[in-house]
């Protein structure tokens, strides 16, 4: 349980580098640092795969690279084209409501599908946990519930953002309780190399999707990519290639190993409430970054959010037979 919990907090740790990378590179498309990431976890897992991995790989079987690839085909690129696409559409707001739903989602719907393997957690007892995690996130996200509030928008813009946010929700609901049934069926297998397996796959995946990207701006300047922007590597390549290698080896090949491995170790139903560790990450990084501090109602959300994971972490699951 203890190495569980590290394991997931340092998987928050690097996952809540990602979202300060568009901070960071104002000018590029969310379509971009998402090939680009995914293209630079391909190719650092090339290396990896042959200098540490080579031999468990080479004992995967032909479902087992499907698996890996409909995981990183969901898990990556389907969430993240919602995400960027629902950000557009609707603004950043509605849409980071709606995904910092996802530590409640996942711990219910885990909670009910894995009680036979992994026990269940009653949910007179999960419940104030879910309550508390529930609240921070709503503290959390203050300025964004204000401007929802605030009625500004077009409403059909915020209909679409909000169906393409739920999708991504669908879509990261999906990729934990998956990718934790392939680790707790295989526990003889190493998370290093399936973390290493999905980059594989991820590579091409990117490349393709950097190709299309190319293709769309050719014939439709300013549809996915800024009118003016110089195809592929932009106005600052050296800061996005670096940005991109950072992310690639940091938030996708260490970040999904951590997750991996606290995948092995956690009842699903819990793992997935400690996904708040990346918005905790998250939000340290991005004051960090515009040098402010906290002000109370995100204080007070962070408290909450540690108080809902700590309560989480004290409930034993009870056996659950078929």
């Amino acid at each position: 349980m203890l190495f569980g919990l590290l394991f997931a907090l340092a998987a928050g740790l690097m996952w809540g580098l990602v979202f300060v990378a568009p901070v960071m590179l104002p000018g590029y498309a969310p379509a971009l640092l998402t090939v680009g990431r995914y293209l630079a976890f391909g190719l650092i897992a090339l290396p990896l795969a042959l200098m540490l991995d080579r031999r468990v790989l080479r004992e995967l079987h032909a479902a087992d690279w499907w698996e890996a690839a409909k995981l990183s085909l969901v898990g990556n690129f389907l969430y993240y084209l919602c995400l960027s696409a629902a950000i557009q559409r609707a603004g950043a707001p509605l849409p980071t409501m709606i995904i910092g739903t996802l530590p409640v989602v996942i711990a219910i719907c885990a909670n009910h599908r894995n009680r036979v393997r992994d026990g269940h957690l009653p949910w007179g007892k999960l419940a104030p946990s879910l309550a508390l995690i529930a609240a921070g996130l709503s503290f959390v996200n203050h300025d964004e519930l204000a401007v929802l509030r605030s009625g500004a928008g077009d409403l059909r813009r915020y209909a679409e953002g909000a169906a393409l946010a739920v999708l991504a929700v669908a879509c990261w609901t999906w990729y934990p309780i998956r990718n934790a049934d392939w680790l707790r069926a295989h526990a003889d297998r190493s998370p290093r190399a399936w973390a290493t397996a999905q980059g594989l796959v991820t590579g091409p995946m990117a490349l393709i999707g950097l190709v299309l990207l190319g293709l769309v701006h050719l014939a439709a300047p300013g549809a996915l990519i800024p009118t003016g922007y110089t195809f592929p590597l932009g106005d600052r390549p050296l800061a996005y290639l670096g940005l991109m290698a950072a992310i690639g080896l940091c938030s996708s090949w260490l970040g999904t190993l951590c997750w991996n491995e606290a995948s092995q170790r956690l009842p699903t139903s819990l793992s997935g409430q400690l996904i708040v560790f990346e918005t905790l990450a998250a939000l340290a990084y991005a004051f960090m970054w515009n040098q402010r501090t906290p002000p109370p109602a995100t204080l007070a959300g962070v408290a909450l959010l540690i108080a809902g994971v700590m309560w989480a972490l004290r409930i034993k699951p009870v056996k659950h037979t078929a």
